[in-house]
């Protein structure tokens, strides 16, 4: 059972200043995530499947499940500062220094059993458990060094017996400050590791393992004074051996009750060991886990971590996060396995088919078993949801390559698998070829055809080979952004190889034809540009009798009377007509000039011509549309008809 703390700054803040502390109460269990302001230790039950992490921000412990999700909380936990728990995992230990005491928690309920006054100014601190005692560090106010003090949870203080022990360290030349780091191991009960930077010598390292197994505690190992370790701030016992890890980077072996250097890990600041030897080492980034005695790590998070614990069955790490304003729970998951990495190179283009080679290489810090074999599966226009190929092998170097004769043209992907195992995650990567397809021929009629307002024109495609995909699509994009693409069919051609639509030709219009190719042919797209004419009439109005002058229907006017001339056109907005008129002299039309006037919204524009005053006079009129200066150009230009005037006396 262990705990970890940020840094021994974290001590330093605690032994200098005074911290304000507030009190919140406990909550409702909630699938909620776990957020602290500060840390006050974390400790895993196995036994019930919980996370334990102390929030001294907040004087309060919440439990959570593996997933890090909380699922209760208690308050009243003044200055919680470390946890630990029973050899069973269902008691809960908290050092809390604000009101300097142990307080024993049901940790099922996370109802306070017990609380356990201690003596002190400073502290208690550090909490473990083992032995069948729980044991903390403190600050004794006789003489002002930190001590050992321990608890026997068996005796009764109603029987007249205090359980309570204070000054507990078996060495009286073993001066630690009161914040000294504790560790036990499951794999050696009855074992406690103690480790410090002397108070006043600020690179003084102190560290003991002592025997608390029996009466009294035994010194079985001890270092005080040396400068070899250099301000220690972490220490953990290492399962299975007779040694300590220092900073998550020295191991040093304590035969004969000494400390002698045993190998080292790349440098750290501080780490966990599981209870299978694996070690969860913290640095400033990144958590890395190191097989024992190995000097590459198995596998690495690039989590800024600086609190963890071990679930007991060493399946995963739960970490304490930082993020904006404090600290996050997360879980940590397949710690004993390798994250591989996997290339995939495939030719940029191919022949389709023909041959083609797809290599790459598998790298993990963990080599791959040997025979280790790779998934294939090919994605293509024949098979979008994938085809298994063959297995690959990986060589012993993790290169591995293999050949393929790709059936389909277009984006073919190919993506390689390792299924992972025992001491690997899965991995898998992907790698595109742009496979060669043959072009086929799309025609489409009419283009350039320009036709009456509202005439219903019939546009064909025709599709030449193809493989299998014989579906042509048939759009209309009329002029003006008001009205969008339109599709108009979609359809298999004929057996000639074709397919039509109808447009109602109200505006110019771009038809397109569209075949979105197949596994062997490419897609193509053609368009055809037809021209519509706008609807245009010109009503005359005021004459007094219409007749013919030569082969021409005038309307005939009195001198004095100002013909009224209404033009109609195909609305469209902010169209205009341009007024066109010319006078007959002299055996020639010439022109009387030409000026443009805004349509209503109804179509509709009124000229009234003045009165010429004397008669004899022929002069004919017309509306145009002419596309681009009427003020659009979604319709082509456009002569209305003329309409003759002739005035008499």
């Amino acid at each position: 059972m262990r705990t970890r703390n940020i840094s021994i700054a974290t001590t330093l803040a605690v032994l200098f200043g005074s911290v304000a502390l507030s009190v919140a109460a406990a909550g409702p269990a909630s699938a909620v995530s776990v957020t602290i302001g500060s840390p006050g230790g974390m400790v895993v039950s196995g036994t019930l499947g919980r996370v334990f992490v102390g929030n001294d921000s907040t004087g309060s412990i919440i439990a959570a499940d593996y997933s890090g999700n909380r699922v209760d909380s208690v308050s009243g936990i003044n200055g919680v500062f470390d946890l630990a728990l029973s050899d069973d995992g269902t008691t809960l230990y908290a050092a809390a220094r604000g009101s300097h005491e142990i307080v024993v928690l049901d940790a099922a309920t996370l109802d306070v059993k017990a609380r356990y006054p201690v003596a002190t100014s400073i502290g208690p601190l550090r909490v473990e458990f083992t032995g069948g005692k729980v044991w903390f560090t403190y600050e004794d106010p006789s003489d002002g060094y930190g001590n050992l003090g321990s608890i026997d949870p068996a005796v009764d203080p109603a029987d007249g017996t205090d359980p309570m022990a204070l000054r507990q360290l078996p060495h009286e030349a073993l001066a630690i400050e009161g914040g000294a780091y504790l560790d036990t191991d499951p794999s050696a009960p009855g074992l406690l590791a103690i480790g410090a930077t002397d108070f006043y010598d600020m690179t003084t390292d102190l560290m003991a393992v002592i025997d608390v197994s029996g009466a009294t505690p035994q010194l079985t190992a001890w270092h005080d004074g040396g400068y070899s370790l250099n301000y220690l701030t972490d220490i953990d016992l290492v399962p299975g051996a007779a040694q300590v890890l220092v900073d998550g980077t020295q191991r040093n072996a304590y035969a004969g009750g000494t400390f002698t250097a045993a190998g080292a890990y790349p440098a750290g600041q501080s780490a966990d060991i599981a209870p299978n030897g694996l070690v969860a080492q913290i640095t400033e980034t990144n958590v890395s886990v190191y097989r024992p005695g190995a000097s590459t790590p198995i596998r690495t998070y690039a989590v800024d971590a600086p609190v963890l614990a071990w679930a007991p069955d060493s399946s995963r790490i739960f970490a304490l996060v930082s993020s904006p304003g404090g600290y996050v729970l997360k879980t940590l998951t397949d710690p004993a396995k390798s994250v591989p990495t996997l290339t995939v190179n495939a030719p940029a283009t191919a022949t389709r088919a023909k041959n083609l080679t797809v290599g790459g290489k598998v790298s993990a810090t963990v080599p791959l078993p040997a025979g280790a074999r790779l998934q294939v599966t090919r994605t293509d226009m024949e098979s979008p949801a994938g085809k298994a190929l063959p297995t690959v092998a990986v060589r012993t170097d993790g290169t591995y390559s293999f050949t393929d004769t790709p059936p389909a043209g277009g984006t073919v992907t190919y993506k390689v698998a390792y299924a992972g195992g025992t001491d690997h995650t899965p991995v898998s990567g992907t790698d595109q070829v742009a496979v060669s397809r043959a072009a086929t021929t799309l025609t489409l009629n009419k283009n350039g055809n320009l036709y009456i307002y509202g005439t219903d024109v019939s546009f064909t495609a025709h599709l030449a080979t193809t493989y299998k995909n014989r579906t042509v699509e048939i759009w209309a994009n009329p002029y003006g952004a008001d009205k969008p693409n339109k599709l108009l069919r979609t359809a298999t051609v004929n057996s000639s190889g074709n397919i039509s639509a109808t447009v109602d030709m109200t505006r110019d219009t771009v038809i397109s034809a569209v075949f979105k190719g197949d596994a062997r042919y490419k897609p193509k797209a053609v368009t055809s540009t037809a021209y519509a004419r706008v609807k245009v009439a010109t009503a005359v109005s005021k004459h007094y009798k219409t007749a013919k002058i030569g082969s021409k229907s005038y309307y005939w006017f009195h001198k004095s009377t100002n013909p009224l001339l209404t033009s109609t056109m195909t609305y469209y907005p902010g169209r205009k007509q341009r007024f066109d008129l010319q006078v007959h002299y002299n055996g020639a039309w010439h022109s009387g000039g030409s000026r443009y006037f805004a349509l209503g919204t109804n179509g509709k524009s009124a000229i009234s011509l003045g009165a010429p005053g004397e008669s004899g006079i022929r002069a004919r009129t017309r509306s145009v549309y002419v596309n681009g200066t009427s003020g659009d150009n979604v319709n082509s230009t456009t002569y209305g008809a003329w309409k003759y005037l002739y005035f008499s006396k």
